[in-house]
């Protein structure tokens, strides 16, 4: 099964404040032993609020709104895509995550198989290979709200999925497609809390929806605003096939190692060169 690990933001990440040479390391050897698992399929983390932008759609208007955003609790700051028997297998290793304060979502994800289509229709599920990275580009994630239909597990329609496939399609083509996922409610999924003397795993459904995630696309635009443009017609395109009046997709962007500023603490074969490497590999 595969899964999105959702790392929430704090007042210190939406503040733009990196993470100290010491958690560095421990997260580089944490990722160490997820690949060598093979479990880590991809990971990130995700630039402050301020560094993106939401559409939202509601009674027929659609406006974009700015970062940064308030609820800094509710955000993302970072996620995994993980690969593991199942969500109890999942949750055991996310326990061992090592996070001093703070909290996690871990969500199912849909895989073609969950779909009760013709095999004529599968095609349209599932976008061609990504391309390569582009010079030039940024990387943003791009993140569907979630809504009553994709909370209540609603199967989407042949129509709908095959005019999402399309797109991501034409994205693909135009290479700025780089990965998209559809997750399954939030009563599929856990949360862990690591404020307090172990980890504390929540159980879902969780109640506010209006900031879970139904979807997720990573693509490599010029721009924030072409970003942008691009996931408001997979928002149209989502609120048109389930027949939605309102709905919100988030924007953000992405860290890339030059990011991180050069401490002297570092280590040749430190966690900077671990990342480089996991990156090469296509762990990211």
């Amino acid at each position: 099964m595969r899964f999105m690990v959702f790392v929430k933001s704090s007042a210190q990440s939406e503040a733009g404040v990196m993470p100290d040479e010491k958690m560095l390391c421990e997260m580089g050897k944490y990722n160490a032993q997820l690949i060598a698992e093979g479990a880590m399929l991809a990971g990130d983390g995700l630039q402050a609020s301020s560094k993106g932008a939401r559409v939202r759609t509601s009674a027929g208007k659609t406006r974009q709104i700015d970062g940064p955003f308030a609820e800094a609790n509710e955000l993302v700051g970072g996620y995994w895509l993980l690969q593991l028997p199942s969500l109890e297998e999942a949750t055991r290793w996310l326990e061992r995550a090592p996070f001093p304060s703070g909290e996690i979502e871990i969500r199912p994800l849909y895989e073609p198989a969950d779909f009760a289509l013709d095999a004529a229709e599968q095609p349209g599920i599932q976008a061609p290979t990504p391309p390569a990275r582009i010079p030039g580009t940024k990387r943003y994630l791009s993140m569907l709200k979630a809504d009553k239909f994709t909370e209540a597990g609603g199967a989407p329609s042949p129509k709908l999925l095959n005019e999402m496939g399309a797109l991501m399609e034409e994205m693909a083509k135009a290479g700025v497609l780089l990965s998209g996922e559809g997750l399954k409610p939030s009563r599929e999924g856990k949360r862990i809390s690591y404020d307090g003397p172990k980890p504390r795993v929540i159980d879902g459904p969780f109640a506010e929806a209006k900031e879970l995630i139904a979807g997720v696309s990573l693509i490599q635009t010029r721009s924030l605003s072409e970003a942008l443009t691009w996931s408001r017609r997979m928002l149209e395109i989502h609120m048109r096939g389930v027949g939605a009046t309102e709905g919100e997709v988030e924007v953000r962007a992405m860290h890339e190692l030059e990011d991180f500023p050069v401490s002297p603490e570092e280590k040749p074969d430190g966690w900077r060169a671990r990342e480089q490497s996991f990156r090469e590999r296509g762990a990211h």
